[in-house]
């Protein structure tokens, strides 16, 4: 909380971005090294607090991680204890994967419940139900998931949703597990399909990624060895700029984005009034035209292919001036309305009515001092600052720090006038006081 983003809205936006790597991959590849006790190494690598805070988790349990210029290492070594400390687990929820991977591994782990962001109850009971199935003996108690299963054994399960961590964390325990696991329904995020590939470049033998069944063939563990791969480009963070570049006028290229991994997103945008050209692959041209008002749309979060919930906040300032009234549902975590409230202060006519944001278009928005409460509502803060008449603050970086990598660099060279200030004292005691 010690610093403050001062931002000079109604400017476009101008150049070529290059999407970082997916933090939502990078973290569960990390660990994924826990599974094997030779040396791993990941390009593409974010710079991002998320992955500083799994570096310190794989470092208590003993490996060595070394990270620099975008490259990731962990050392060849066994781990020095299968319990994760508290103090880092509880600020991020991807750590928790560490469970499946130390439960294939060694037959037992002792993980903290998760923390993270406070977007809502997102309960580990599919988790649970998953490596019970599998053939380990779970207990909770002071917070505390303690499992244990020397013996793994492949089974039959089935989600009762398409869990995206719950998924992950039966697939890396079911990799040593004897005999074929057949996991239905399970989430199809490209993240998974992301970590099934760097599992079978391990050695691991997992088929059906980015399908509602994955089957993982159990291996053993002299057939894991050391990897060498590349996380795939950050879907959300990509739309991120494609909001940003909509709101605000202008045209900007990015680079180095998987888009049939933003199909649904990309085709809600066109619908509200974004323009993208295919230049290759993976390059994209993104604007709209500065005199056409942007369109009312309304949109629901699901499970992948459908819409993200991650993406409910980054693309709702577009609606705040959007030409009609526009409905947006959030099916996946009933606390992640709270930038409603600092869009409001911001000119936007928001109503929330339980899992329902009703958002009636206005002019436009006007600068403030607001707060980024989660990650995406920080972002969806500062699409909303860039596109505002005036002057804004944006409070509680540490929140984007966790999921954009030079977040505000990249967007000065896009022609953003936006700053990253350190808080005075009173702005630092204030915030403290608030939260």
């Amino acid at each position: 909380m010690t610093d403050k983003y001062i931002i000079q809205g109604q400017r476009q936006l101008h150049g070529n971005v290059v999407i970082s790597g997916a933090k939502n991959s990078v973290l569960k590849l990390m660990s994924a090294t826990l599974l094997t006790e030779a040396a791993c190494k990941l390009h593409n690598v974010p710079n991002l607090t998320d992955v500083s805070v799994m570096g310190n988790v794989l470092q208590a349990l003993g490996r060595t991680v070394s990270f620099g210029d975008g490259t990731l290492e962990v050392q060849a070594g066994t781990i020095s204890t299968c319990e994760a400390p508290y103090q880092l687990v509880s600020k991020m929820r991807a750590s928790f994967n560490v469970l499946g991977s130390l439960l294939g591994r060694y037959g037992e782990a002792r993980v903290p419940l998760p923390g993270g962001c406070t977007i809502g109850k997102r309960g580990i009971d599919q988790h649970i139900k998953g490596l019970e199935l599998l053939g380990a003996e779970i207990k909770i108690s002071h917070g505390t998931v303690t499992a244990k299963g020397s013996k793994l054994k492949g089974a039959n399960i089935a989600l009762d949703m398409p869990s995206m961590g719950a998924t992950e964390n039966i697939i890396l325990a079911a990799v040593l597990a004897e005999g074929t696991t057949v996991l239905s329904n399970a989430a199809q995020e490209p993240e998974i399909q992301d970590l099934i590939a760097f599992l079978n470049t391990m050695g691991a033998n997992i088929e059906g990624g980015g399908t509602s069944q994955v089957v993982i063939h159990g291996v053993k563990k002299a057939d894991l060895h050391g990897a060498e791969f590349t996380v795939m480009p950050d879907r959300i963070e990509a739309a991120t700029f494609m909001s940003a570049v909509t709101g605000t006028g202008g045209r900007i290229i990015i680079e180095k984005m998987q888009a049939n991994h933003l199909v649904t997103v990309m085709g809600k945008l066109e619908q509200i009034g974004t323009q993208f050209e295919r230049l290759d692959a993976t390059t994209y041209s993104v604007g709209r035209l500065p005199k056409n008002r942007l369109k009312a749309s309304s949109y629901l979060t699901t499970y992948y292919p459908g819409f993200p919930t991650d993406l409910q906040a980054p693309l709702m300032p577009l609606l705040a001036v959007a030409e009609g009234v526009s409905m947006v549902t959030e099916n996946i975590y009933e606390n992640r309305f709270k930038h409603v409230g600092e869009l409001n202060r911001m000119g936007a006519n928001i109503q929330v009515q339980n899992e329902i944001a009703v958002v009636t278009g206005v002019a436009q928005l006007s600068g403030a001092e607001v707060k980024a409460h989660d990650l995406r509502a920080g972002a969806a803060m500062v699409i909303a600052s860039l596109m505002a008449e005036g002057h804004s603050s944006v409070y509680n970086l540490s929140h984007l720090d966790r999921g954009y990598d030079a977040f505000h660099l990249k967007l000065q060279q896009l022609g953003a006038n936006i700053n990253r200030l350190p808080l005075t004292s009173i702005e630092h005691q204030e915030l403290q006081e608030v939260l």
